[in-house]
């Protein structure tokens, strides 16, 4: 049977076919990025995972219940994460910048055109960084947890998270099963390590420099209770993403998205359309 004739019957007789989940794997610079995708609409959306992070763990209630007739979601798993391994993930000094351009590499092998990002912590940094260096092919942004430089607070912060075995067991267990525990203690202690290495440059910069490149429409969403990321840094990036919206969540906490799924979908659903 032909392929599309093929794909019109299975529709036609599973209501769900377009809407499961499919994962893969494709080569992009030098290293085979794991992504899933799911929903058919016109409107591509990649989400981008925090510290550690993949889409499985990540982003479960957005690859869930994100409107599938919008859009084309896309979460990927950044090198040495989740399944693009091998390679074991490094923090050389360009991290962020490599990401970025894994990530946009990555979408246009997938033939998107033009995508919107969601990014969360760390994938919110990565997300800041390709808008600015690829305006043209980025269409919106939610960013939320994400920070533009390192302050002395931060790096306490940081520290207070460098061994795993204090780490609640909810956040830990999902991790644990994925990595094992050694390679997730490893590049956890190796993370820190990567994030700290920020303060050492002036003003603590990661991608300050960049945020007035910034041209999409940008919505910076922060939990007001969130323990990682202190509210200077969302306000920041707020003042210098020119035309930004800022959202609070006054309960919001630093996984505000899977914590408050529907409230946080709705939200990003609605700035994206």
């Amino acid at each position: 049977m032909p392929r599309n004739l093929l794909y019109s019957h299975l529709s036609s007789h599973l209501p769900h076919f377009r809407t499961s989940v499919t994962s893969a794997k494709v080569a992009v610079n030098g290293v085979q990025l794991h992504y899933q995708q799911t929903g058919e609409g016109g409107h591509a959306v990649l989400l981008l995972p925090g510290m550690l992070g993949s889409g499985e763990t990540d982003f479960g209630p957005q690859l869930k219940n994100l409107n599938k007739k919008l859009f084309t979601v896309v979460a990927w798993d950044p090198r040495g994460y989740g399944h693009s391994r091998p390679p074991d993930r490094d923090f050389p000094a360009d991290f962020f910048e490599r990401d970025a351009k894994d990530a946009v590499d990555l979408l246009k092998a997938l033939k998107f055109k033009k995508v919107s990002l969601l990014g969360w912590s760390d994938g919110g940094i990565t997300a800041l960084i390709a808008a600015a260096k690829y305006p043209s092919y980025i269409h919106k942004m939610v960013i939320w947890g994400a920070n533009a430089y390192v302050t002395d607070e931060d790096s306490m912060i940081y520290e207070g998270i460098r061994d795993v075995s204090k780490w609640s067991e909810r956040t830990r267990k999902p991790l644990e099963a994925l990595y094992g525990y050694d390679y997730f203690a490893r590049t956890c202690e190796k993370w820190v390590d990567g994030i700290r290495q920020f303060k050492r440059l002036p003003d603590g910069n990661i991608c300050r420099h960049l945020l007035p490149q910034v041209q999409c429409p940008t919505l910076i969403v922060h939990g007001e209770k969130d323990p990682l990321v202190p509210r200077f840094h969302a306000d920041f990036i707020h003042e210098h993403v020119k035309g930004s919206r800022l959202h609070l969540m006054p309960e919001g906490k630093h996984n505000l998205h899977l914590r408050f799924a529907n409230e946080f979908n709705r939200l990003a659903e609605g700035f994206l359309q």
